[in-house]
Formats: C-alpha cells, sequence, structure tokens
C-alpha cells in the first residue's frame, strides 16, 4: 500500500517543483541592486480644457458667449492684465465671432495639436480671417505653465492685431434688418431669430415641393398644348433628393448674406453637410434604381439577370451608404480605422458562417452571366429532366416530367455536367433495325435502298446527314443502321416525325417480304444415355425416325 502513496508524493513535490521554478529562476536573474523605473507623476487636467486647441478655442467661445470675459481673458497668451485683458477678450469674441470660419469640428483634439507646421509644433492654426491689411492667421500656442502642465492659448502675435481688425469691424446686416427684440430675446444662449430660422427649414422643404408641382403644371400643358397630348397627369420634377439639395442651397446663400454668429454658421454649415450628404446618396441610389430599371426594359439580353443585377444594385447601395458613413466620420473627425477593422472581422466570420450561402451566390452568378440557363429551357441534369422556370441567385426551379418542382442549389449546377435539350438545332433519328436471318441479300439490299429513298426524300431531314447501312450479324438478327438528323420544333414535333418514318420504315420490309426479328435463341437437344431426359427424345422424333432440332420457329425465349 506504501507503493501508491510515496507515487503520489513524488508526483505532487515535482508538480511543486515544475511551478515553482518561474519564480525561483526570475528571482536569480533579477540583480538585487536594480532599481526600479522612475515614474513621472501624472500633470491634473486642465479645469479649463485648453489641454488641446479645439478645447481652449470651444472654452473661450462659450465663456465669451456667457459674458464671463474674466474667464475669457485666461485664454489669451498676453501681458495685459484686469480690465485691458477682459476688453482684448472682449474684441477677440467679437472679430472671431463675425469673420472666423465655421471650421471648429477641424481643430485637433490632441494634446500635440494637428502639428501643420513641423518647424513650430507648438502651434496650431485655429482659421484664417480676411482684414484690410490682407489675411490674418488665427493661432493658438502650447504655453508652459510650469506645475499646471502645458495649456493652449490665443498666440500673442495674432493678439497684436485683433484691436486694429476689431475697429474695421460694422454692424452685422441681421441686426439692420431684424427687429431688435429677435435678436436680444434668447432662449439656451441662442437668439430668437435662430430659432425661427431653425423652424424655417421644414418650410423651405415644402416650398421646394409647390415649385415642382408648378414645373410639372407648365411643362404639361405646353406638352397639351403643342403635341396635342392628353395625357391624364403632369409630369413630375424635382424629386425628393433634388429638393434637399435646393434647400441645402438656400440655406448657404441666406447665410453667406446674413451675418450670424460663429456657432450659428457652424450649426448651419454642419446641418447643410448633412443635408448634401443625404441627398446625394439619395441622388446617386435613384440613379442605381433607374439604371437596373432601363437594363431589364430595354435591353432584352439583360431580361434574364434580373436578379444579378438586384444583387448589384444593393450591393451598390450599400457600399454608397457605407461611404456616407464614412464621409461623415470624417468630417467630424472621427477615425474610423477601428469601426473598419470591426467590420473586416465581422465579414470574414460572415462569410465563414455562409460559406455554402455565398457558393451557391456565386455560382448563380457565374450561370447567369454565361448564360448557361435561360428560362424555358428543357434541362438533364444528372437524374433530373424537366423544363426550368426560374434561375435565382441561390437556387434553379426545375418543372420535371411529372410536374413536381425540383429545386437545385446553383454550386451543384455549376459542379455537374448539364445537357440542355432544348438547345438542340437538329434532332438525332437514329433506329437499329434488326430483320430476321431468313432475309436474303436481294431484300436486304431493297430494304436498305428504300429507306435511303426514303429519309432523303422527306422534306424535314437533312439529306446530307441520311447514312442507312447494312451494320452487323447480329446474334438473333441482322442490323441494319439508320441514321438522320431531323428539323423539328421542339420534343414533341421531333417524335411524331419519328413515329411516322419509323411506320414508313416498317412498311418497306413488309413490301420486300423480309420481317423484323426479336430476340430469340435456338435450342439443339441431343439423345443421353441418362435416365433423366430419356423422356424428352419422344417428343422431338419426327415421322422417319430421324431426331427433329427445334430452330427459332419453335423455341423462343
Amino acid at each position: 500500500m506504501s507503493g501508491p502513496k510515496n507515487c503520489r508524493a513524488r508526483t505532487a513535490i515535482v508538480t511543486l517543483i515544475v511551478l515553482l521554478c518561474p519564480f525561483a529562476w526570475a528571482q536569480v536573474v533579477t540583480p538585487k541592486s536594480a532599481v526600479p523605473a522612475e515614474v513621472k507623476p501624472e500633470l491634473p487636467a486642465d479645469t479649463l480644457g485648453r489641454s488641446s486647441p479645439r478645447g481652449a478655442v470651444l472654452g473661450f467661445l462659450a465663456a465669451a458667449r456667457k459674458g464671463n470675459t474674466a474667464i475669457a481673458a485666461l485664454y489669451l497668451n498676453t501681458p495685459f492684465r484686469g480690465a485691458d485683458a477682459e476688453a482684448l477678450a472682449h474684441q477677440l469674441a467679437v472679430v472671431l465671432d463675425r469673420r472666423l470660419p465655421a471650421r471648429l469640428n477641424q481643430l485637433s483634439d490632441k494634446p500635440e495639436g494637428s502639428l501643420p507646421d513641423p518647424l513650430k509644433p507648438d502651434e496650431d492654426l485655429v482659421g484664417t480671417i480676411t482684414t484690410a491689411n490682407g489675411d490674418l492667421d488665427i493661432l493658438v500656442e502650447r504655453v508652459d505653465r510650469g506645475k499646471m502642465g502645458k495649456v493652449w492659448l490665443f498666440s500673442r502675435n495674432t493678439l497684436q492685431s485683433i484691436p486694429e481688425v476689431f475697429e474695421e469691424l460694422g454692424t452685422p446686416p441681421v441686426e439692420r434688418v431684424l427687429p431688435e427684440f429677435l435678436i436680444k430675446t434668447r432662449f439656451a444662449t441662442i437668439p430668437l431669430f435662430e430659432w425661427l430660422a431653425i423652424l424655417c427649414v421644414p418650410s423651405l422643404y415644402l416650398l421646394t415641393g409647390l415649385l415642382g408641382r408648378l414645373i410639372g403644371w407648365a411643362v404639361g400643358a405646353c406638352r397639351r398644348y403643342l403635341f396635342r397630348n392628353t395625357g391624364p397627369t403632369n409630369p413630375r420634377f424635382l424629386p425628393p433628393p433634388i429638393r434637399l439639395l435646393l434647400v441645402a442651397l438656400s440655406i448657404y446663400w441666406l447665410m453667406s448674406k446674413v451675418g450670424l454668429s460663429l456657432l450659428a454658421r457652424q450649426f448651419w454649415t454642419t446641418a447643410i453637410f448633412i443635408i448634401v450628404t443625404i441627398a446625394s446618396t439619395w441622388l446617386l441610389m435613384l440613379l442605381n434604381r433607374w439604371g437596373e430599371g432601363y437594363a431589364v426594359a430595354h435591353r432584352p439580353s439583360m431580361s434574364e439577370s434580373a436578379a444579378v443585377l438586384r444583387l448589384a444594385r444593393r450591393v451598390i447601395n450599400g457600399l454608397l451608404f457605407f461611404a456616407a458613413v464614412l464621409f461623415t466620420l470624417h468630417h467630424f473627425g472621427v477615425n474610423p480605422t477601428a469601426a473598419l477593422a470591426g467590420l473586416g472581422v465581422g465579414g470574414i466570420a460572415v462569410a465563414l458562417a455562409a460559406q455554402k450561402t455565398l457558393e451557391n451566390v456565386i455560382a448563380g452568378i457565374s450561370l447567369i452571366a454565361d448564360h448557361a440557363v435561360h428560362v424555358g429551357d428543357t434541362l438533364k441534369l444528372g437524374d433530373i429532366v424537366g423544363a426550368v422556370e426560374d434561375v435565382g441567385l441561390r437556387s434553379t426551379r426545375i418543372r420535371t416530367m411529372d410536374r413536381t418542382v425540383v429545386s437545385v442549389p446553383n454550386g451543384q449546377i455549376a459542379n455537374m455536367s448539364l445537357e440542355t435539350l432544348s438547345a438542340r438545332d437538329k434532332f438525332w433519328f437514329h433506329p437499329l433495325v434488326g430483320l430476321r436471318y431468313e432475309t436474303t441479300p436481294a431484300q436486304l439490299r431493297s430494304i436498305v435502298t428504300g429507306v435511303h429513298e426514303l429519309l432523303t426524300a422527306h422534306p424535314k431531314l437533312d439529306s446530307l446527314s441520311v447514312r442507312v447501312n447494312f451494320l452487323r450479324l447480329g446474334d438473333s438478327s441482322v442490323d441494319v443502321e439508320v441514321f438522320a438528323y431531323v428539323f423539328a420544333i421542339d420534343w414533341v414535333d421531333f417524335l411524331e416525325i419519328q413515329g411516322e418514318l419509323l411506320l414508313s420504315v416498317m412498311d418497306i420490309i413488309k413490301q420486300t417480304g423480309a420481317e423484323i426479328a426479336f430476340p430469340s435463341q435456338t435450342m439443339y437437344l441431343a439423345a443421353h444415355s441418362s435416365d433423366k431426359l430419356a423422356h424428352l427424345i419422344p417428343e422431338f422424333v419426327g415421322a422417319g425416325g430421324r431426331e427433329a432440332f427445334p430452330d427459332e420457329r419453335d423455341l423462343h425465349h
């Protein structure tokens, strides 16, 4: 009993040593004098959001919009303090609000900035404004504030030109046109007239619809007057994507004429981008559908490829939608690399899961593109014989001779030998006529000549293909081969012609006095000394006492 226990103990000890060896080896390899790497303390995040160019600009605009010039002055790299710094902050806010292009979404959100100039890594461009003295770059620079870390502030060189640019500004056009209460009244820090402008966008869309109806009515009236066309309806103009593009164009034109604030221009610029992206994608999808319908309706050769065209249209629509999403993410500064990688992994998983389905779809596209199978064809596919009723992307439906429907996967059809019976330009008439061995050579020559003349003179046979030959001496017949091609409309027509030809061949054989043989066998019986066969001998003895041997007229099996 001690043997197994000692074995278990030794096994446990060895296992423990193996498990502890890595730790022991680590203690031996690691020198005791090794000093751990110094970990730098993490700097506290800036409470004003000045750790990136975008955070600094948006924080400054938010503080200025709330009228908190003391906080706004903290975003300036200026030697001024107190009231002078607040006045400069107010002037900068007004200049940016009137002149800065609406590209805030393109500002870098990284602590190191976008690095537009490698020679000036601590400087980033916010935008360029037009002044009386030329273009002025609005820059932010990264300033080291000691224990507070590095923060982004408006550049000192930019701030030097701000007072001069501020003097050039006049009254905004919107303030000269609209009543004062629409400008001074604010909801959520947004003026009342901007809220009203947002509510007017659906009205613009409805006006474009009314414009389309008016154009359609005018074109319909001109067509009825000029061409005496009494069509029941007027043509439709301005589909929804075109109407959306008109709305975007109207907003862009109004925004250029009305002096809006920077945040309002940023909002409307983003709205225009979204509307144009949706309208363009929608319009391309409509053109894709129109192209599919035109190909099916006006190209007879493409009508049988409707399933492939439908799949191609859907794939193109999916690609258009995916491209629109990627373009939108790029516009808003979102890196789509992770999304693309996830979609790639997901696509591989879906492809592996739907391997058979994809195989059938690709095989269906190949069959349709090669015009190997058409609706109405009579096919012989293995043991299946029938007419094709539908050629889909995944399977092909065949109506068999017993009127059942068989759905065969396209992948199976692509890997099998396919015989299209209805594609024959001629039908093969190839009977093998067996004559009795009593047929004389003269009768045989007469039969061959008569059948040849019959086939050559027939109007629905290819006379050049006619061949009638004495083929061989068979086991129970003299065989004559008949070979010819028949011009028939279909299989049923061929069967009717074949039946008439066979009856004519039988008439020729009968006229010559010959007969058609059928499988027979001649048995020769001899007398044996065995008692088991003795009783069979009298049955085959003739009147003259001679043994009669039955021939094929007497015994047929």
